[in-house]
């Protein structure tokens, strides 16, 4: 924690005071810097002002578009004169979240060089499992309660733009920002040092990433909103019609959409057994209910049918063509580095990574994501990623060897299990031994494995005791993995990225056991979530190295999307596998797919 500084905040109004900050910050080996806009929408939002500090207590505010008729410089000057400064590489800047930022100065050809650090992101490094934001971060490591912008802006409908409030309280806000994030730093960034892994992880991959995950979310990707529009005619007919089955199906109508209605016709009317209650004591609707009942009863399966049709119509259907630009029919994506804990990324406003491709109607959605003209798009694809993390960790002979022969690694599992040659084994010993590879990745029980495979719990168990007979590495990894989690409170990557497990030590039995789970496969995410940025940003470096037209679109779990012109098609089909293959060596191949077509289905 750090003392009580004495705070001095100026409000920047004149161009003698302008030019003084600039001396001081250009003098500065490094300048915390914050922008205040209109929106969270970083390409579409205005800059209001700028905020900067170089010592901690010490702050200014530069106004530039503030719509209550105070004096202050005009945005158009303000930025002249600090264009050289902001693209400077050889002048260090700090910054809570400057991916946002740097769209904010890019939406005014200004291009943000010198980023040395972000708060935001040496928390995510530090502790992954905790809240971000500046007001948690202030909290947490200055012991300092910051100005809330619901405390100048107010709240709901009463909210009013930051363009619209006093300079006096908006320096206060806006100077708060840049001197609390310098002082960030100086705790945060010591630590970060402490630990090679997380300093590896900082510098090597969270850093680049952040650069080229601007670079993708401000190219978008285009779609075609006229078959959006077809696709909606044909679910809306389907909806009706699923509709008109549930209500016959029920014997009366009701509204599809009430979870209250459903508990009623379900347990009440057609007296279905209960499986779980709300908390209020209520017979729980959700998911894991109604597929329970959807097993053995046909109007809980249609409900589903029926919600995941309506949240393909609202999410995407509906909703992709009213996002996309009017100009240039592309849809920007937002990549967030600092949600998930195993430090996958998330994406947002569309949510492009939840598109459901396990089913026929959310695959034809992916076919509206269409190239550029005179493109292709092109999928690469890190190819059972987890399952070779897991050898490369667990270090079991039997599952290296399958991976270093190019063997199929779920047949080679079926052979070993059910103990016949591998060329006997049948698609159905396949798909159990798929199911035991992956469940036993995420830490799946026997229990688990039983309902996944709907076979009896001593015959799941029979089978897991069978695999760790054949891959004992992979079950001296387990517990070794588990051991580490309980004395650490984290498990590791292969780069070293920490990944904290606040409930492994807990009193609370299910929670713990969920901690546990989480502990085996924690690593071998989080390794796949570092293999996956460290090939963005190789790739990135090299289309600009090259100066190549191709643009890197999309990141969705272990596939990178491309818009490439027909004449770099060939190249890049080459030159791809390669670059993300190398970007680190595991004791087993890695291996890249790729697909090539007129729309991300058809490529993928």
């Amino acid at each position: 924690m750090q003392g009580a500084i004495a705070k001095h905040y100026e409000c920047v109004v004149d161009e003698v005071a302008l030019d003084r900050w600039i001396k001081k910050i250009e003098g500065a080996p490094l300048t915390a810097v914050d922008t205040e806009t209109t929106g969270l929408d970083a390409l579409a939002a205005e800059l209001v002002g700028i905020s900067l500090s170089v010592t901690p207590g010490e702050a200014c505010y530069i106004p530039v578009a503030h719509r209550n008729g105070e004096t202050q410089l005009s945005r158009e000057l303000v930025l002249k004169r600090l264009k050289p400064w902001l693209e400077s590489a050889t002048q260090l800047k700090v910054g809570q979240n400057l991916k946002y930022d740097s769209h904010i100065f890019a939406n005014y050809g200004i291009a943000l060089q010198g980023i040395a650090f972000d708060t935001m992101l040496e928390s995510y490094v530090l502790e992954s499992h905790m809240p971000h934001n500046m007001d948690s971060l202030a909290e947490r490591h200055l012991g300092m309660k910051t100005i809330r912008y619901e405390e100048v802006c107010g709240k709901g409908v009463h909210q009013i733009g930051f363009d619209q409030v006093d300079l006096k309280i908006a320096t206060d806000y806006a100077a708060e920002d840049a001197d609390i994030t310098l002082r960030l730093h100086q705790v945060l960034w010591p630590q970060i040092q402490e630990s090679p892994g997380l300093l590896y992880v900082y510098e090597h991959i969270e850093m680049p990433a952040m650069r080229v995950l601007g670079i993708m979310e401000r190219n978008g990707i285009r779609i075609d909103s006229a078959l959006l529009s077809k696709q909606g005619q044909e679910v809306g007919k389907r909806l009706l019609a699923l509709e008109g089955e549930i209500h016959k199906l029920a014997g009366q109508p009701f509204n599809i959409q009430s979870p209250k209605q459903i508990a009623e016709i379900l347990f009440g009317q057609l007296e279905l057994p209960v499986i779980k209650k709300t908390p209020s004591g209520a017979p729980s609707t959700d998911e894991e209910v109604l597929q329970k009942l959807a097993e053995d009863y046909p109007l809980p399966a249609r409900i589903l049918d029926y919600r995941s049709l309506a949240k393909l119509m609202s999410t995407y259907i509906e909703k992709l063509p009213r996002m996309a630009d009017p100009k240039t029919g592309r849809v920007h994506t937002s990549f967030s580095q600092a949600t998930a804990v195993t430090g996958r990324l998330a994406s947002s406003d569309p949510n492009l990574q939840n598109i459901p491709v396990r089913t026929e109607e959310g695959r034809r959605i992916r076919e509206a994501f269409i190239p550029a003209e005179g493109c292709k798009l092109l999928s690469a694809d890190y190819s059972q990623i987890e399952l070779r993390i897991m050898a490369h960790i667990a270090e079991d002979a039997n599952l290296l060897a399958a991976f270093a022969a190019g063997k199929d690694v779920h047949q080679a599992t079926a052979a070993e299990i059910f103990g016949v040659p591998l060329e006997s084994v049948t698609s159905e010993q396949r798909r159990y031994a798929k199911v035991i590879n992956f469940g036993l990745i995420y830490g799946m029980s026997a229990f688990g494995l039983a309902g996944n495979l709907g076979i009896e719990r001593s015959a799941a168990q029979n089978y897991i005791a069978k695999y760790f007979d054949r891959y004992p590495g992979v079950a001296q990894y387990m517990e070794r993995t588990r051991q580490e989690a309980r004395e650490n409170g984290y498990v590791e990557t292969v780069f070293g990225r920490r990944l904290w497990l606040p409930e492994i030590k807990g009193s609370n039995g299910p929670r713990r056991q969920g901690a546990e789970r989480a502990a085996i496969n924690a690593p071998m995410q989080g390794t796949a979530a570092d293999l996956i940025k460290l090939a963005m940003i190789a790739v990135e470096n090299w289309l600009e190295k090259e100066q190549l037209k191709t643009r890197m679109l999309l990141q969705v779990h272990d596939e990178l999307v491309f818009d490439v012109p027909f004449d770099e098609l060939e190249l890049l089909q080459a030159k791809l596998p390669d670059l993300m293959c190398k970007v680190a060596e595991l004791k087993v191949p890695l291996v890249v797919g790729i697909g090539i077509g007129d729309n991300w289905e058809e490529a993928h």
